[in-house]
């Protein structure tokens, strides 16, 4: 059975849930550790690397670990400043090192993940967003998904889904530009799952990671599943052959995850420095 943990819908208009936090971007995690302080981590890659590493080896505080994984401030290439976390698709096994796991499969497993952060997630706003139409029919299901009729009043939730229509609709366009899409999106996003189902081909294998979904498959199931209701994964299931792996993940992380529960918070306990 899998780690037991609660998901707090955050409004991305008002972001009030969010306040207590000096980093205003989700998702992130909040870990308790031993003395009772949590860490905070941030980027979906570096909680999955973080997570992995402290189910491994139990021995070593999460706030241990979490030291691993150091967020930097660098200029990219326009002077712009950025912001990453080092080492964040790598695991920290110590001397624990898996009897099963070779230099190849891990280099494997970063160069899958890497693709889904780098490439297969700059596909979805385009796709998911551009029309009106679609990113309101995007926004509906994350209303639907986040049960936010439950946890948001009339008010905020339709703010929510109308305000964020409109502005992903927006930003979608720009970009789209930024990557360098056609005004075929989905030809790109069609083209980057016909890879990903190409190589399991090649490597005759349920999942990148075998027998069993590894930490590639994680990443990739979980891009594609913030789209399951709208109809750019619709339109996927139809045109590639990405179905039968989903599918396949989906039902073995249901059968797997621990106990979810939903709900708002107005603060947290103090965090790890």
């Amino acid at each position: 059975m899998g780690i037991s943990y609660s998901v707090v819908e955050v409004d991305a208009v008002l972001r009030q849930d969010i306040r207590w936090s000096d980093v205003k971007k989700v998702p992130m995690v909040l870990i308790r550790q031993q003395d009772g302080k949590y860490v905070q981590m941030t980027d979906s890659s570096a909680i999955i690397s973080l997570v992995a590493s402290s189910l491994h080896d139990k021995r070593i505080d999460v706030g241990e670990l979490a030291q691993f994984y150091p967020q930097i401030s660098y200029f990219d290439d326009n002077g712009k400043k950025r912001q990453d976390i080092l080492n964040k698709y790598f695991l920290m096994y110590q001397d624990r090192t898996p009897k099963n796991m070779t230099r190849e499969i891990e280099e494997t497993e970063r160069k899958w993940r890497t693709w889904a952060d780098n490439h297969l997630v700059h596909l979805i706003s385009p796709n998911c967003y551009q029309t009106f139409e679609e990113a309101l029919e995007t926004f509906e299901w994350f209303a639907l998904a986040g049960e936010w009729d439950i946890h948001f009043p009339k008010w905020e939730r339709d703010l929510m889904v109308y305000c964020g229509a409109t502005a992903m609709w927006v930003i979608a366009k720009i970009l789209k530009r930024r990557h360098q899409l056609t005004d075929d999106v989905r030809s790109h996003m069609y083209d980057a799952l016909n890879k990903w189902t190409a190589e399991l081909k090649k490597q005759n294998t349920k999942f990148m990671g075998g027998k069993k979904p590894g930490l590639a498959d994680l990443s990739v199931f979980g891009v594609l599943s913030s789209m399951e209701g709208c109809q750019t994964f619709k339109d996927c299931l139809q045109n590639t052959n990405i179905g039968k792996w989903f599918y396949d993940v989906k039902e073995l992380v249901q059968q797997n995850r621990g106990k979810l529960l939903r709900e708002r918070i107005v603060g947290v306990p103090a965090l790890a420095q």
